[in-house]
Order: C-alpha cells, then structure tokens, then sequence
C-alpha cells in the first residue's frame, strides 16, 4: 500500500502532488528546487539553491522516517552545466562516500525560475545494502 509524505518543514507543493510516496520501503521524492519553506521563495544563486533543494529532500525523508544515507538514486536538473561543479560541491556536502547513483542534466527552464532541482529514490533499507 503507498503513503503519502508530506513534510512540514518543507515547501509547500506548487502543484498537484505530494512531496513523496513510500511503497514497500521505497521513497521517492518529488523534485524539490531552492525554495526556502519559511518564505516561500527562492534563495539567490544556484549554490544556495542546490543547498536549500538538498535540505528540502532531507527534511521530506525524514518525513517518511529515512535519511540521506538511505538516498540510492539522485536525478539532478540544472539549467545550465556550467554550474554543475558548484552543485557537485555542494551534493558532497550531503552524501558520504559509498554515493548514491546519480544523473544530471541540462534542461530548458524549471519551475518558478528555479535554477536546480533534485528528486531523489531512497529505501529504508539501504544501509543494509553491501557495495562491492
């Protein structure tokens, strides 16, 4: 059966969906960009940006009673490549080594004039799982 997640301490939806759904211990996140839940806006700049849409993801996993180190898909979205290793530098600030998959890519324009956004697919039981 899924569950719904809804963070409090998360932007609020700027559509019609839910922060996250959880199936079998499986979380995926809906995109969150840089929007600051106290505001409502967007933090200047890609790199504050990147680091509010990241503690967005966090704070929905925790939500759904998960964390970072759970996180075994990243799906990164910037509007443009060049900012790619800022937001690199800030995705290390919140995976440890043994990180997540992970793509990004270039696109057109994302919502509300975002310049990042990052959904994530994470499972409760992801610490158990063994790297080889």
């Amino acid at each position: 059966m899924k569950q719904i997640i809804n963070a409090s301490n998360a932007p609020a939806a700027i559509g019609p969906y839910s922060h996250a759904i959880e199936i079998e211990g499986y979380i995926f996140t809906s995109g969150q960009l840089g929007i600051d839940p106290a505001t409502g806006k967007l933090c200047d700049g890609v790199e504050a940006q990147a680091r509010q849409a990241f503690t967005n993801i966090k704070n929905v996993l925790e939500a759904a009673g998960a964390s970072m180190d759970d996180v075994l898909k990243t799906t990164v979205f910037v509007t443009d490549l060049k900012d790619f290793v800022k937001v690199n530098a800030i995705y290390a600030e919140f995976f440890a080594p043994n990180f997540p998959a992970r793509s990004c890519v270039q696109v057109a324009a994302l919502p509300a004039g975002g310049l990042v956004e990052i959904e994530v697919i994470a499972n409760k039981a992801a610490d158990e799982i063994a790297s080889f």
